[in-house]
């Protein structure tokens, strides 16, 4: 029962559904299922099960409620399988419903050569939405997941303006002074997320003293990271660099977690909520 609610639950998880976690926490008396059976309830469908009839219709629409609202917060409710629900079994249940919502979490990777062909299919098994943009067509494979969305255009500048200031952006085109003109753009726009360049020292050396003639801050500059992906994994093969710049993201976004983790964990104790 583990792996099937687990393999679920990771299944809508890496497609975006927001979906409701619902656990017979506790029962009394004769319950249609045992204590740790669990179901799983999105906007439209239910998974699994925790016993059917009016319990599991009423548990749904709670579910429902819960990811119409938006609510975050997990809570206990009391449910009576008597009269009130039509069920005769006569004992009584505690249900848990935990929220988990898709991760707002998105990459932008300019350019399409080998590099970033080889990122891309990783970054998919990711929870992250990719926007990848280029100017040549052909460069691109036939199919894509549905997280990312190919965007073919001369003007790589105009699409940063698309992209929300906190989103993850990688710098891989085939033109030096391409990667300089996107760098630029980013820095006037005081993009708040990651940014990184693909090259090797001395190629960022050069981007610094330019970045520097033009009058840029060198606390401005410093928010460009180049180069990019894990320093331990070293290798020029375009599978090899993009193994270390995925890498690079999962430890970025495994530490962003490990946060939200420690905080949720602290409000949870403190507030989760029990309703009769």
């Amino acid at each position: 029962m583990y792996n099937s609610w687990h393999d679920k639950l990771e299944q809508l998880q890496q497609s975006a559904q927001a979906c409701v976690l619902i656990t017979i926490f506790a029962t009394k008396g004769s319950t249609p299922r045992a204590v740790g059976s669990k179901m799983l309830v999105t906007a439209e469908a239910s998974m699994l099960s925790i016993g059917g009839g009016h319990l599991e219709y009423q548990a749904i629409k709670r579910a429902q409620d819960m990811l119409k609202d938006r609510n975050s917060q997990p809570f206990i409710e009391s449910f009576s399988l008597g009269a009130r629900l039509g069920q005769c079994c006569g004992g009584h249940v505690e249900l848990l419903f935990e929220a988990f919502y898709p991760v707002d979490r998105q990459v932008a990777i300019f350019g399409a050569g080998h590099i970033a062909n080889a990122l891309v299919p990783i970054l998919e098994q990711l929870p992250c939405s990719i926007m990848w943009a280029d100017s040549r067509r052909a460069l691109f494979p036939a199919t894509s997941s549905k997280s990312t969305k190919i965007i073919i255009t001369d003007e790589l500048c105009d699409v940063i303006d698309q992209l929300d200031n906190h989103c993850h952006v990688l710098i891989m085109t085939h033109n030096h002074q391409l990667d300089m003109q996107l760098c630029e753009a980013l820095l006037n726009r005081a993009h708040n997320g990651f940014i990184g360049v693909i090259g090797s020292t001395t190629k960022w050396k050069k981007f610094k003293l330019r970045l520097t003639n033009k009058g840029y801050a060198a606390t401005v500059i410093d928010k460009i990271n180049c180069p990019i992906g894990i320093t331990e994994i070293s290798g020029k093969l375009p599978m090899e660099v993009a193994i270390s710049v995925s890498g690079q993201f999962i430890q970025m976004y495994q530490s962003e977690q490990h946060v939200d983790a420690q905080h949720n964990s602290t409000s949870t104790d403190q507030e989760l909520k029990i309703i009769s």
